[in-house]
């Protein structure tokens, strides 16, 4: 967990979204210089397409476009809730290098009522115009009858601010959930 103060921002609540986003300047959302340190937390994510994983990206432009360039590195710790199978292994598949694409965040969450994901993601002085801005991402979520803990780090490779965010499921809409952003003192 972050140290210092958490300020609560602003909460979105997906039903039937297609995405959710976080644009500084609108609708109450800060997302600039006020904090050197950003925390969106996930709770209950639940997609409308079965195996859809949850995703982000940035925008340097106030939400025109939703394409910063990112590296990323991906791991994943897995339990079938039988015990038959579990395991920890780094995603080759899933970084992405240089790339404009969505990141997954939470993968392959089903879309049972029994299925979603949750998780933290953490954003490092998006607002700078020196350096790239770096995040890191614990998730965990539920696929068939296994639980995953999921683990995402990167760097949005830019100068130019970021100054905002969207999330959207990779394939169909975000069923139900809520994001919250807050600032870190």
């Amino acid at each position: 967990s972050s140290l210092g103060s958490m300020t609560f921002i602003k909460k979105l609540t997906a039903s039937a979204s297609a995405t959710l986003s976080f644009v500084d300047g609108t609708d109450g959302v800060v997302l600039d210089d006020t904090y050197k340190e950003y925390v969106f937390t996930f709770n209950n994510m639940h997609p409308a397409t079965n195996s859809a994983s949850l995703t982000f990206n940035g925008s340097s432009d106030t939400g025109s476009n939703y394409n910063v360039t990112k590296t990323t590195t991906v791991f994943r710790a897995y339990h079938e809730q039988s015990g038959a199978s579990s395991a920890l292994g780094y995603r080759t598949s899933d970084d992405l290098a240089q790339s404009t694409n969505f990141q997954i965040l939470n993968f392959e969450i089903n879309n049972d009522n029994d299925s979603s994901g949750v998780g933290e993601l953490k954003l490092f002085n998006p607002s700078s115009t020196t350096f790239v801005k770096h995040f890191i991402h614990t998730g965990n979520s539920v696929q068939s009858t296994y639980t995953r803990n999921d683990f995402v780090a990167g760097y949005f490779n830019t100068t130019s601010a970021v100054n905002s965010i969207r999330f959207q499921m990779s394939s169909g809409n975000i069923d139900s959930g809520d994001i919250c952003l807050y600032g870190i003192a």
